[in-house]
């Protein structure tokens, strides 16, 4: 019996665990004491010189982790990520894992952390959940240093001519706050500035985070700083951070930020923990520097992409691969059985008692994910996560219909064995990389219109029947054509729980049309964000935030925390 059945949490597990110094753990990877920077005992950097030092004349097998709509219920995914890199490791596979880091904002508030769970964790898990290394707080500071002075440009003159109802960078905070998403500064009179509208977005959906993940070096890294689009002048020309000539300062804020971290897991598998874009908002990858530097040192990298392969699959795919030059070798699709149960029509409450018709039902869901993978022509398997209310009647019914499908599926039980429990799913991710060679390509180009480009991604991965723009969109899309934004990938902002811009229509909705509602460039990251719904960048807490439930007990010993 494992220590999760026996009613151990996750924290538990992971301060009971024997951690590696750090040190041993870069030396799994051929790195040595002039290739990292220690954090303390257990967390480094790694020096962006090792990338030049350890190159390579071919690069390691990635895969890519992703999973069908996500639900109340959670599914796993960073779980399965870790899992089925330690089990990799456990057939002779030199193996990394690399994920993205944890946002406060959920830790405090109702999704928890992102570092696994049970057997399949990266640790320390309590530093990567709060705080790491800093990376979130100097993605903060760089975003706010620059609110700060385009403020400060307004109040000593405004050379620029920028407009004031025109600005579009607000201020970031990593925390769920509703209250901040619009404000009002400057008031209190002309002293503490122009008064005007303003607002707070979550860091993790800051241009900044984007940015970071999404080049290469330090010089990249500026560079793209200052193609940040901060708003317009009176004549409507646009005004770029490049103009304010704070790209400099702003850099020197993230130079040890746009270094990767270096940690491990349970069993000591070396985990590259880099960067933390939203899927939802932003395009839900860790940093391109911690993938590429894991594909030299490494044989296999398995990663992750945020919520659904709709989201965090499709920008993997379509932003982070082509600005990469990535090439995924496979991906698995993570499945759990109260998910089908969830996207059959089952409420939460019920999820736990067996329902062969509900899974059945719901298992449309999970082949609409298939489809959006295979439409970039990627090899995939299915990882059914199991979980203890999990009865042998509905695995073998999963199981069933995957085979009915010609889906390859392997059930992990990574959650309460580790790396001993994806064996199979390793094996057949193994079996799958060497079998099914990969001739990966985007799911669209960018030769098209950004209508055609949305529509595009609108029909071919939601499977939506028809897309409407509103009017301040069409004026949005027309601004970016006079300006010459025109092509740039897309990056929708929508909803995680439906293929529709609708939360509630779960499972697998049909003819549904999709609203655009705002077209927002970031050019800095180079992508176009696509609003559509009510998709929120500073989201809320809930009316029991996980935040009541943490703790620290009298011996420094933190708890409640998931």
């Amino acid at each position: 019996m494992t220590g999760t059945e026996v009613g151990k949490s996750d924290i538990e597990i992971a301060r009971e665990a024997e951690l590696l110094p750090i040190g041993d753990v870069a030396q799994k990877l051929g790195l040595g004491a002039d290739d990292i920077i220690a954090y303390g005992r257990y967390k480094a950097k790694i020096d962006l010189a090792v990338r030049q030092r350890y190159p390579q004349q071919s690069t390691g097998k990635l895969i890519l982790v992703t999973a069908m709509s996500p639900t109340p219920a959670g599914e796993g995914k960073s779980t399965v990520t870790v899992g089925l890199a330690q089990a990799l490791n456990q057939l002779g596979k030199r193996t990394v894992a690399t994920l993205r880091e944890p946002s406060l904002g959920p830790n405090f508030g109702l999704k928890g952390g992102a570092t696994g769970g049970g057997y399949s964790q990266v640790v320390p898990m309590e530093d990567i959940n709060l705080h790491f290394t800093g990376d979130f707080h100097a993605i903060t500071t760089a975003h706010n240093l620059l609110a700060a002075v385009i403020d400060n440009h307004l109040y000593q003159g405004n050379e620029l001519q920028l407009n004031p109802a025109r600005i579009v960078w607000k201020r970031v905070l990593d925390m769920n706050d509703r209250a901040l998403r619009q404000t009002v500064i400057g008031l209190g009179g002309r002293n503490n500035g122009v008064t005007r509208e303003s607002g707070f977005d979550i860091t993790v959906a800051s241009e900044i985070m984007a940015i970071l993940c999404l080049v290469e070096d330090l010089q990249e890294l500026k560079h793209a700083i200052g193609e940040i689009l901060i708003g317009y002048t009176y004549d409507k020309e646009p005004v770029y951070v490049r103009d304010l000539h704070v790209e400099g300062a702003m850099t020197a804020v993230l130079k040890d930020a746009i270094m990767p971290n270096l940690v491990q897991t349970l069993e000591g598998t070396p985990a590259v923990i880099h960067g933390g874009p939203f899927a939802n908002i932003a395009h839900g990858c860790n940093s391109l520097i911690a993938t590429k530097t894991a594909l030299q040192l490494g044989e296999y990298v398995v990663t992750e992409a945020g919520f659904g392969a709709d989201l965090g699959a499709e920008k993997f795919f379509d932003i982070k691969c082509r600005k990469g030059e990535l090439h995924p070798d496979a991906a698995v699709i993570v499945a759990t059985i109260r998910a089908l149960k969830y996207h059959g029509g089952v409420a939460r409450k019920d999820l736990k008692a067996e329902n062969l018709d509900a899974i059945r039902a719901g298992f449309a869901n999970l082949a609409h994910h298939t489809r959006i993978v295979s439409r970039a022509h990627v090899p995939f398997v299915i990882a059914l996560n199991r979980f203890t209310s999990d009865t042998d009647a509905e695995l073998a019914l999963v199981h069933q219909l995957c085979d009915e499908h010609g889906f390859p599926v392997a059930t992990a039980n990574v959650w309460a064995q580790g790396g001993q429990g994806g064996e199979q799913l390793a094996k057949l991710v193994v079996q799958t990389v060497e079998s099914s060679a990969s001739s990966f390509h985007p799911i669209y180009d960018l030769s098209g219109s950004i209508e055609e480009r949305i529509e595009d991604i609108c029909k071919r991965v939601y499977e939506a029947s028809g897309v409407v723009f509103t009017d301040e969109a069409k004026r949005q899309i027309k601004d970016c054509e006079v300006h010459g934004w025109d092509h740039l990938p897309i990056c929708v902002a929508k909803t995680q729980y439906s293929f529709s811009d609708n939360p509630k229509a779960v499972g697998n909705p049909e003819g549904f049309v999709l609203s655009v509602r705002g077209i927002r460039p970031s050019l800095g990251a180079g992508f176009l964000v696509c609003l559509t719904g009510d998709i929120m960048t500073m989201p809320g807490l809930p009316k029991d935030p996980a935040a009541l439930h943490i703790d620290v007990d009298e011996e420094g010993h933190i708890t409640g925390l998931f």
